[in-house]
């Protein structure tokens, strides 16, 4: 009998196995693609010297997260590399406003917005850490170990992000936090979008929003490269349709969708289980292209040029029209984009003078709409002659992301929708959401909490979970 299977590799699934492996016990990971690493994976998607991401670039989250504390990352040849702006967020007429540094940096190019924007941010970024340890836990389960940081926290965080941009009133400040908070994938007006974007923002002034040099799978090679010396096996090219496949296991490990869940392991699901996890709500999807350029992006506004990440949509008020279009099933004229440029800080992306690029926005779930024309319209906006630059260009709809990844169920990446409930009891409400009803099956993908992101900590609580189960078995 097998100790542990573990099924999916994302960074969840293999921080399982990685937990599961150092307590002493077999592992293996199933993947049914290629390679290992979900969407933390990086390939040759447009021509020859380019080195596009298929998800996951800027990893702040990782950065951040304890598990990846435990993994010596540079002995495995991995290196973050920050750029020098960590996100910015362009205006008509070349204004922006920018993430750089400290927060009194960031501050004093906001002109009469420096003072809220030091009160805001400068109380967080001081207990950064106590913040991120009750982030990263599993929430309904613990004990916060700093209670007033996370209260602090939790007391603006719950607000949308439209209350707390009130306090602002230049469109440089009220654009940065519109910004970031869009990352939610949900209207400004929706309750917990301001944790999401001070979280975020938070992360920028501390641990930074880094980028892997060679690709973001380089991480992933870390990862099994940790869990093979540990003991554990990954097999790729293995896609599991039933858990019957796997033999005799102690423990399963999901790293998949409910949706997954619930199809690989009828009948023996439970009813009421199952009704709950057919009615999971899953967030917005998105459409991505993946550009190879002839050189950087002629961002008009001289912050974007140095940025890891450009928020791409123009003042608070467009950004919230885009994102509340999404949430009411329309695609957005003039969409929300998160442009990513990693070869500000990783010029090995892309063949000497030339530059890697991304970008997406986001659009309902399950909508197979190709909008390229409209997110380059969108970028040509703040950069006029961008797409002179274009030498080729991939585009990858919502259903090509679901196809490529099961777990993007109708192109959703972030994990269901970021409501309150879902935060913090993902994916139906019960004391351990990584425990099914099943005995020794588990769920450990971004399907439970803390959620999406590139961090592991799914991973890690799903396998202690298990690890405590069959300790008293």
């Amino acid at each position: 009998m097998t100790d542990a299977v573990v099924v999916g590799s994302g960074p969840n699934g293999l921080a399982a196995a990685v937990e599961l492996a150092r307590a002493g016990l077999e592992v293996e990971v199933r993947e049914g693609a290629a390679t290992p690493g979900g969407g933390c994976r990086t390939e040759p998607r447009t021509l020859e010297g380019f080195r596009h991401d298929v998800c996951s670039t800027v990893h702040a989250l990782a950065a951040a997260s304890p598990f990846f504390d435990g993994i010596d990352l540079a002995s495995h040849g991995v290196r973050l590399l920050a750029p020098p702006v960590a996100f910015a967020h362009p205006l008509d007429g070349g204004r922006a406003g920018a993430v750089v540094g400290t927060v009194d940096a960031t501050a004093a190019q906001l002109g009469q917005d420096a003072a809220a924007y030091r009160a805001l941010l400068g109380p967080l970024v001081r207990d950064a850490r106590a913040i991120t340890t009750s982030v990263f836990s599993p929430v309904l389960r613990s004990v916060p170990e700093h209670p007033v940081a996370l209260g602090r926290f939790a007391a603006m965080g719950l607000r949308p992000m439209s209350w707390l941009a009130s306090r602002f009133t230049t469109d440089e400040a009220r654009g940065l936090l519109a910004g970031v908070a869009a990352h939610a994938l949900r209207p400004t007006t929706a309750p917990l979008t301001g944790a999401f974007g001070l979280l975020l923002t938070t992360l920028a002034h501390t641990t930074g929003w880094p980028v892997v040099a060679g690709g973001s799978a380089r991480l992933v090679d870390a990862l099994v490269s940790t869990l093979e010396q540990a003991g554990g096996r990954v097999v790729t090219d293995r896609w599991v349709r039933d858990l019957e496949e796997l033999g005799a296991v102690r423990a399963t490990l999901l790293d998949t969708s409910p949706r997954t869940l619930l199809t690989l392991a009828a009948p023996r699901v439970p009813a009421r289980y199952a009704a709950r996890l057919a009615r999971y709500p899953y967030g917005p999807g998105l459409c991505k292209v993946d550009w190879a350029l002839a050189g950087p992006v002629p961002w008009e506004a001289e912050a974007c040029r140095a940025a890891g990440t450009v928020h791409v949509g123009g003042t608070l008020e467009e950004v919230a029209r885009a994102e509340a279009d999404v949430a009411a099933g329309r695609h957005p004229a003039r969409p929300f984009c998160i442009v990513v440029q990693p070869s500000v800080a990783d010029p090995s992306r892309a063949p000497a003078g030339c530059h890697a690029l991304w970008g997406y926005c986001h659009v309902p779930n399950g909508s197979t709409r190709d909008v390229t024309d409209a997110i380059e319209a969108q970028i040509e906006r703040f950069a006029p002659g961008f797409r002179d630059l274009v030498l080729a260009r991939q585009t990858t709809t919502t259903a090509d992301a679901e196809r490529e990844n099961p777990n993007y169920v109708g192109g959703d990446i972030s994990g269901g929708m970021a409501t309150v409930r879902l935060t913090l009891s993902r994916p139906t409400p019960r004391w351990n959401p990584y425990r099914t009803p099943v005995d020794g099956l588990y769920l450990c993908s971004s399907y439970t909490p803390p959620g999406g992101g590139v961090h592991g900590m799914c991973g890690v609580h799903a396998a202690r979970t298990a690890l405590a189960d069959l300790r008293r078995r």
